[in-house]
Formats: structure tokens, C-alpha cells, sequence
């Protein structure tokens, strides 16, 4: 791991564990201005449709926060593993975590041009919604072996 790959990623978390509405517009300091972005509801490219996602979460969720819980940085690549605290606006207002992780790529000025979130929708998000939640379980039980 060089410094300058391991001074990427430091700014990268730092980004994302202070991320608010009010800093949506340092994103393309963050990601290059073609980067591609997917997680298991998105997938896009451009700093521009990357925002748009970001400027979404704050409008669905209450007091969205990610915590870096672990990083790995090999040259110009990092895998992040993270929890992200949330309030559904619509369903609950219990406090809701995701545990997740993301796979970053760099470019030699240090902007993300690849960005893939893996997390499981199902059991992180679904099975903890009223209704659904109960549907989500049943399933799964009948998948088990």
C-alpha cells in the first residue's frame, strides 16, 4: 500500500462518515467525473447521476450515517466494510442498521472511478419491514436445507 493510495482512501471515508446534504457538492472530489456507482437498487455513471443517489438517500432516510468499521488498500484498489445507521421515514422510527461493504477503484489523481456496494437487501433491509418482513422470512426458511 503506497501513502498516496492510503491518503485516497483516508479522504474517501472521511467523506462518507461525515456525509450530510450540506457536502453533496464535494462528490466530484471524490469521483471522477465518468465513475461508475452500484449498489442493489442503482447502477450509474457520471459524478452528476452519483450525487442524485446520494441527494435521494437523505430524502427517504432520517439521520443516515455510515461508519467504517475496516479497510484494505492495495495499490490503486480499497475494499471498505461499513454499517450504515438509519431511521425509515415511512415504516419505523426505530433506528435501522446495513452492514455492508464497498469495493473502490482509484484513478492516478485519486478520484473514484469504480464503485460497487455488497450488501444483501434482503436480510439487511426487506425482512425488517412490516408486511414484507414476514414474507422475506418465510422464504428464506423454505430455501434452507
Amino acid at each position: 500500500m503506497s501513502i498516496t493510495s492510503h491518503q485516497h482512501v483516508s479522504r474517501v471515508v472521511d467523506f462518507f462518515e461525515n456525509l450530510s446534504p450540506d457536502n453533496l457538492s464535494d462528490i466530484p472530489l471524490i469521483y471522477a467525473d465518468n465513475a461508475w456507482f452500484k449498489d442493489p437498487f442503482n447502477e450509474v455513471r457520471g459524478v452528476a447521476e452519483i450525487n442524485r443517489i446520494f441527494a435521494h438517500m437523505f430524502v427517504q432516510v432520517d439521520a443516515p450515517r455510515f461508519v467504517v468499521t475496516s479497510q484494505t488498500v492495495e495499490n490503486q484498489s480499497a475494499f471498505l466494510t461499513w454499517n450504515f445507521q438509519f431511521k425509515m421515514k415511512r415504516f419505523s422510527s426505530a433506528g435501522q442498521s446495513i452492514h455492508g461493504a464497498s469495493h473502490l477503484q482509484f484513478n492516478d489523481a485519486g478520484l473514484v472511478t469504480y464503485h460497487r456496494d455488497y450488501w444483501d437487501a434482503a436480510e439487511e433491509l426487506y425482512e425488517k419491514l412490516p408486511l414484507l418482513g414476514g414474507l422475506m422470512r418465510i422464504l428464506k426458511r423454505a430455501a434452507r436445507n
